[in-house]
């Protein structure tokens, strides 16, 4: 089987290793294959995509924040948000919050929970489904919107009292272990699994 080094990009010929063996490169002595390392990256990328995958509801439903200003009290969370601007005639602003923070980041969960652990599709669509995961995973943006509701609290805190929701911890457990189940994936592991 011919394998590529990540370091260097020099392609080896590597045979199959046994359980304890490992391929290095000959340029740059990075570890090329190693079995029993490939298993155990597999193993975390499904605990951490289910790990969001179960996470995922919670920080989609429930109330994110809560909002004190002049006396008003406003609870909403992700999904509410965006049936209020639904509801708001903001159409084109709430389509694109719901694509890219709730379906995108959930068809990349998705798609790792089947390329890591359930393994139901043939090599040739889980290839295909890497593939769209890879593109997918570019454009969900839920880690993107933490980070714009972090510099909305602090920009807002002096004029607007918030307080957090259940599901601000559930939110940022989520896109932890999303971008950890992607950091751990290994495309290799597609071809070599049954």
């Amino acid at each position: 089987m011919l394998k590529s080094c990540h370091c260097c990009g020099l392609i080896h010929q590597v045979p199959s290793l046994s359980h304890d063996e490992r391929a290095q490169c000959t340029r740059c002595d990075s570890v090329i294959d190693q079995p029993k390392n490939r298993n155990r990256s597999q193993a975390r990328t499904a605990a951490a995509a289910v790990a969001a995958m179960a996470l995922f509801p919670a920080a989609v439903l429930l109330p994110i924040l809560e909002v004190e200003q002049l006396g008003h009290h406003h609870q909403s969370g992700i999904l509410g948000g965006i049936v209020e601007l639904y509801k708001t005639g903001s159409i084109l602003v709430a389509t694109v919050i719901l694509l890219f923070s709730i379906v995108f980041p959930l068809l990349k969960i998705l798609a790792l929970v089947e390329l890591s652990w359930l393994c139901l599709m043939r090599q040739r669509h889980r290839t295909w489904t890497y593939r769209l995961m890879e593109q997918i995973g570019k454009w969900s943006m839920m880690d993107v919107m933490l980070l714009a509701l972090l510099v909305m609290l602090i920009k807002l805190s002096g004029i607007v009292q918030f307080h957090f929701g259940p599901a601000l911890i559930a939110f940022v457990l989520c896109v932890s272990m999303s971008m950890i189940s992607a950091i751990c994936f290994d495309p290799h592991a597609i071809w070599e699994t049954p």
